[in-house]
């Protein structure tokens, strides 16, 4: 997995988008993502791919026992230090790849725009199937298939520079694709819908909820969020351990 989050530009830049600043209630995927949380009380959290660590935050204001937050970003953890530190939430460097899973140790493991980095998507989901006591819950969001095959991630422009369509090309061929974002080239990986959810079911998940993220109402005055209503941008998958 690449990490494009230690250059210092693209850090900078992050940090001034709105969900930076304004953390889950800025996301606009967050009143979709947030119900379907387990109740977390008294258990064990896994975050993988953590960010600046808001939902770490999160399962520790719902009174998780203990909760781990792995990011690849030296800077993305510090961050999360400065930001989000409780008792109970420990940070650590490590690529979601690198991490160890212990067996039957995690309650609930969560993944929030981390899982579009990941080659070989199949490998995590069969780790995070290990890892997850039974009756866990794997709650991830990751860039929905379309948007991830859209050619350089971004819409086709009129004179004016208002957007006319999403183009998607080289749908069923998954891999490797390259963007630009916040200033710097970014490599992802684009898996299709039937690589996601049956990867998850090839490895023994039972999926509880697909979902495509869509705006809420109140966001829609949001220069741009109105778009966000004509393309899928992100797919949020629950899917639990039997």
């Amino acid at each position: 997995m690449r990490n494009e989050y230690d250059n210092e530009h693209f850090f900078e830049e992050y940090a001034k988008m709105p969900r930076s600043r304004g953390g889950l209630a800025a996301a606009g995927e967050w009143h979709q993502l947030k119900p379907l949380f387990p109740p977390l009380e008294e258990k064990n959290v896994l975050d993988l791919g953590c960010g600046y660590g808001w939902h770490c935050s999160f399962a520790a204001e719902q009174g998780a026992a203990r909760v781990l937050g792995l990011d690849l970003s030296e800077k993305m953890i510090g961050e999360a230090q400065r930001r989000n530190s409780a008792v109970g939430i420990e940070y650590r460097v490590c690529g979601i790849e690198e991490y160890d899973y212990p067996v039957q140790t995690w309650d609930c493991v969560v993944s929030n725009l981390a899982l579009h980095y990941i080659e070989d998507i199949g490998a995590v989901f069969e780790k995070v199937h290990r890892t997850l006591k039974p009756g866990g819950v794997f709650l991830f969001n990751i860039e929905h298939p379309v948007f991830t095959a859209g050619v350089g991630q971004d819409w086709i422009y009129d004179g004016e520079g208002a957007p006319l369509y999403w183009p998607v090309d080289d749908y069923f061929l998954p891999g490797e694709r390259k963007t630009h974002f916040l200033g710097c080239d970014v490599t992802k990986q684009h898996h299709t819908l039937t690589q996601i959810l049956n990867g998850l079911l090839e490895r023994g998940f039972v999926l509880t909820a697909v979902e495509e993220a869509m705006p809420p109402r109140k966001m829609l005055d949001i220069p741009g969020m109105k778009d966000e209503l004509r393309r899928p941008m992100m797919l949020l998958v629950r899917a639990e351990k039997k």
